[in-house]
C-alpha cells in the first residue's frame, strides 16, 4: 500500500483546468436554491454589528480545525510530501495538549506552526486525476467530480474514524460545529455571495473553481487562475 501511494505521489500532477464544465446546471442550480434556503433557515448569522466573531465561533473553529489535522497528515503523506505532513503533525499534538484539545492555537501563535491545508481532492489532483465536472452538493455546496470523490475518501480514511463510537460521534459533532462557525466568521462574504449576488450560483462557481485551482496549482497557475479570492478574508 506505501509504495503504491509512493508511486502515485511521483506520478504528474493533473494540468490546470480552465475554463467551466458545467453540463448539470440546471440540476445544479436546483441544488444551489435548496442549499440558499437551507443556509438561510439554520446557519446565516443574524449579526450585523461588524464586530466579527465571538469567542464561541473562534472556539468551535479552532477545534473543528484542530480535530481535521489527522486527515491533512495521512493526505499529505499519500502526495509525497512529508514535511507538511509532520509539520500538521507537531501541530496536532501541541494544540491538542498545550492548547486544550484546540480551543487554542499555541502551535501557531508561539511556533510558528500554521496549519497545511489539504484533502484527498488534492491527493487525487497530485496523482493526475483531472479535475472533473463542476457540481453543487446539497448541504456541502460547491465542488467538482474529483473533489466529490475525494470527500467521500476522506470520510473513509479519517484516522479518527478508529476511536470508539463515543468518541467519534462526539469528534464528528466538533468538526461539524467547526465548519458551521467557519460559515459564521465568513459570514459577510458568504451573505454577500449568496444574498447580494444577481445571480448567485454563477458567483458561488466562479469563486470555488477559482480558489480552487489557485490552491491546487499555487505558483504553477496560469495568469487566468492565480487570483486567490480568499486572500484578504482570512483569520489574522
Amino acid at each position: 500500500m506505501t509504495a503504491l501511494a509512493l508511486g502515485l505521489a511521483a506520478c504528474a500532477p493533473a494540468p490546470p483546468a480552465t475554463g467551466i464544465q458545467d453540463p448539470y446546471e440546471a440540476a445544479n442550480r436546483k441544488t444551489h436554491e435548496f442549499n440558499k434556503k437551507l443556509d438561510s433557515a439554520f446557519f446565516r448569522s443574524d449579526s450585523t454589528d461588524g464586530s466579527g466573531p465571538g469567542p464561541v465561533t473562534k472556539t468551535l473553529y479552532n477545534v473543528g480545525s484542530n480535530l481535521s489535522l489527522p486527515g491533512k497528515v495521512l493526505n499529505s503523506l499519500l502526495q509525497g510530501r512529508p514535511e507538511p505532513a509532520v509539520k500538521n503533525t507537531f501541530r496536532f499534538f501541541i494544540n491538542s495538549t498545550i492548547g486544550l484539545g484546540g480551543i487554542f492555537d499555541p502551535a501557531g501563535t508561539d511556533f510558528s506552526l500554521p496549519e497545511t491545508d489539504t484533502d484527498f481532492g488534492e491527493t487525487l489532483h497530485v496523482w493526475g486525476v483531472g479535475e472533473g465536472n463542476y457540481q453543487e452538493l446539497p448541504v456541502f455546496g460547491p465542488s467538482t467530480t474529483r473533489d466529490t470523490v475525494g470527500m467521500v475518501v476522506d470520510f473513509v480514511i479519517d484516522p479518527l474514524g478508529a476511536l470508539p463510537d463515543k468518541e467519534r460521534i462526539a469528534a464528528g459533532a466538533l468538526r461539524f460545529g467547526g465548519n458551521v462557525a467557519k460559515r459564521n466568521m465568513y459570514g459577510t462574504t458568504v451573505d454577500s455571495i449568496l444574498y447580494d449576488s444577481a445571480d448567485s450560483y454563477a458567483q458561488s462557481r466562479l469563486l470555488y473553481l477559482q480558489n480552487r485551482r489557485y490552491e491546487l496549482n499555487g505558483e504553477e497557475a496560469t495568469d487566468a487562475n492565480a487570483y486567490d479570492p480568499y486572500e484578504d478574508l482570512l483569520p489574522q
